[in-house]
């Protein structure tokens, strides 16, 4: 499977399927139509583009609901669920953080944020959405053994660096790609020592991407 990068929290899933996650894309336009979008949360930099998209799209109810309202394909499930869209199996998980629909003018709530576990061609990401650092994440470890992470570290609004590096070691996945900064000046980070001490530390590797960068990942983590 081929993982891209868009920035921020915007991921591209390349294989059986093509996935797309978190459409707010930053750094510029989205050169592949997804098959399947999945959207964490109601935030705008994570529902991004996802009703001009018009595709399937996985999220939690309330999110679900809205994008139906708006003609989005849209497939709504909630924390602790599981459903297979198109072969892909998509797994609902916790995260810790607030979720507003903020277009519709004072907004509305949005419903939980949530991150999700993605298995596709044998592979199993974990993407945490924005999320402060909990425990039960090695319930996520024990559960699913995501093959790669997916974490935000940009504090602020998220767990930053410290608080991921304990994620990192709680999800246990061979591969950490962090997510969630430099978008904006209150989120900018130097990530040299967080992957340093990870990998000093554990057997856990660290990939530092930049915006539209990619990487091949299979199961147990490998990378090309």
């Amino acid at each position: 499977m081929r993982l891209t990068w868009l920035g921020h929290a915007c991921f591209l899933l390349s294989g059986s399927r093509t996935i797309l996650i978190d459409p707010f894309i930053p750094e510029g336009s989205l050169a592949v139509e997804p098959d399947i979008v999945a959207v964490t949360h109601a935030h705008a930099d994570h529902l991004g583009i996802a009703a001009e998209l018009s595709k399937k799209t996985v999220a939690v109810n309330e999110v679900a609901k809205y994008l139906r309202a708006k003609g989005v394909p849209a497939e709504a499930m909630n924390l602790g669920g599981t459903i297979t869209v198109d072969g892909v199996r998509f797994t609902m998980t916790p995260a810790l953080h607030s979720s507003w629909l903020e277009d519709e003018g004072a907004g509305f709530y949005g419903g939980v944020a949530a991150g999700f576990v993605i298995t596709m061609d044998g592979v199993r990401i974990y993407h945490a959405g924005d999320t402060a650092l909990f425990s039960d994440m090695q319930l996520i470890r024990d559960l699913y053994r995501p093959d790669v992470a997916l974490l935000p570290v940009g504090g602020c609004f998220t767990m930053g660096p410290e608080e991921a590096m304990i994620a990192a070691r709680y999800v246990g996945a061979p591969l950490v790609i962090p997510m969630h900064y430099d978008t904006f000046p209150v989120i900018r980070q130097n990530l040299e020592e967080f992957k340093r001490t990870i990998e000093r530390t554990t057997s856990i590797r660290v990939a530092l991407l930049s915006p539209g960068e990619s990487i091949e990942v299979g199961p147990e983590g490998g990378a090309g």
